[in-house]
């Protein structure tokens, strides 16, 4: 741990009391000066530090920053989120910023975040609303030992994992939507961008971009935008710490991901349909080709979509846009 993170742990031990220079250079054996030093990196951070030359140092307010230093603090696993985690203010894509990193040899766990994306990418290349320090944007590097045709596990197992972090820290009803999409109502809260690169017949590296709107506000969207996405804030009426859903995400993540390699893709994927609740929905399927209509028979473990239509023919459909269909 660095000097900057054990003085921010002395002033968060303190629970907004004063706290004196001497003591803090005491237990932390460095001199007045280097505490200073840290003292302004930290209100360079969003840190609001109060200073005293009787009484010391007052951390009185928390920036509303995803900071690493904040993720860590109460981040309970062993990989994902212990390597690098990359803030950034602002950036087109943290997808694009994860694949330049895993290309270059960035170890698995290591996470980009950002507070504003000025190009945040969605699924068929529609893009991702990505206002400054509303949402999660957020992407994770994943080196699993797998080949390319199950890859597609790992876009699954990121949606469960969003999911249980809604489910464990709301009262919101939540629901996937095939693939990956996650709902709140009906309206989309949550999404998930799955790029991998691919060696021969191994995966080199998965990164998994996800967009989550927290205090996202959507007055000031079009009525297309409003109708079809909500957010924590705009569900409640109240805003919600995001640093709280960073860590269960990851925390999440890293349990599935740990189960999957350890004990099959077969759990995961029950938990997946559980919270899909889309086997036997009669449903409209939208392809880049063709328009299906049916009802959903299964949903493999590759995530394909096995839909009957009205005339009894199967089909395997692997990629679409998922409306429920109206009952005449």
């Amino acid at each position: 741990m660095t000097t900057k993170n054990k003085l921010l742990v002395c002033f968060k031990e303190q629970k907004g009391e004063w706290v004196s220079g001497e003591s803090i250079s005491n237990k932390l054996s460095v001199s007045r000066t280097a505490i200073w030093k840290q003292v302004c990196n930290l209100k360079a951070d969003g840190y609001v530090i109060e200073s005293s030359s009787k009484k010391g140092y007052l951390l009185s307010r928390t920036p509303d920053l995803l900071l690493a230093d904040e993720i860590r603090e109460k981040l309970n696993t062993s990989v994902f989120g212990k390597q690098d985690i990359i803030h950034l203010k602002e950036t087109d894509s943290t997808n694009t910023r994860a694949k330049d990193l895993a290309s270059h040899g960035a170890p698995e766990g290591t996470v980009v975040i950002a507070e504003k994306q000025t190009k945040g990418r969605g699924r068929r290349g529609r893009s991702w609303f990505s206002p400054l320090s509303d949402g999660i944007y957020a992407s994770l590097i994943l080196r699993p030992a797998i080949s390319p045709v199950v890859a597609s596990k790992i876009t699954l197992m990121a949606a469960v994992a969003v999911a249980e972090s809604l489910l464990s820290l709301t009262q919101l009803d939540v629901r996937i939507k095939w693939p990956n999409d996650i709902l709140i109502n009906g309206k989309k809260i949550a999404g998930i961008l799955t790029e991998i690169s691919t060696e021969m017949d191994r995966v080199d590296y998965i990164v998994i971009g996800l967009g989550l709107n927290v205090n996202t506000s959507f007055k000031n969207t079009s009525r297309e935008v409003r109708e079809r996405a909500t957010s924590i804030l705009a569900e409640t009426g109240k805003r919600f710490p995001r640093i709280k859903l960073i860590r269960a995400y990851l925390q999440f993540y890293e349990k599935y991901y740990e189960m999957f390699n350890k004990s099959g893709f077969e759990p995961i994927m029950s938990r997946w349909k559980e919270l899909a609740n889309i086997i036997g929905q009669r449903i409209i399927v939208d392809t880049i080709s063709k328009k299906y209509i049916g009802e959903v028979l299964n949903v493999d473990d590759d995530g394909i979509l096995i839909l009957k239509d009205d005339q009894g023919t199967a089909h395997r459909i692997f990629s679409g846009d998922v409306t429920l269909a109206r009952v005449s």
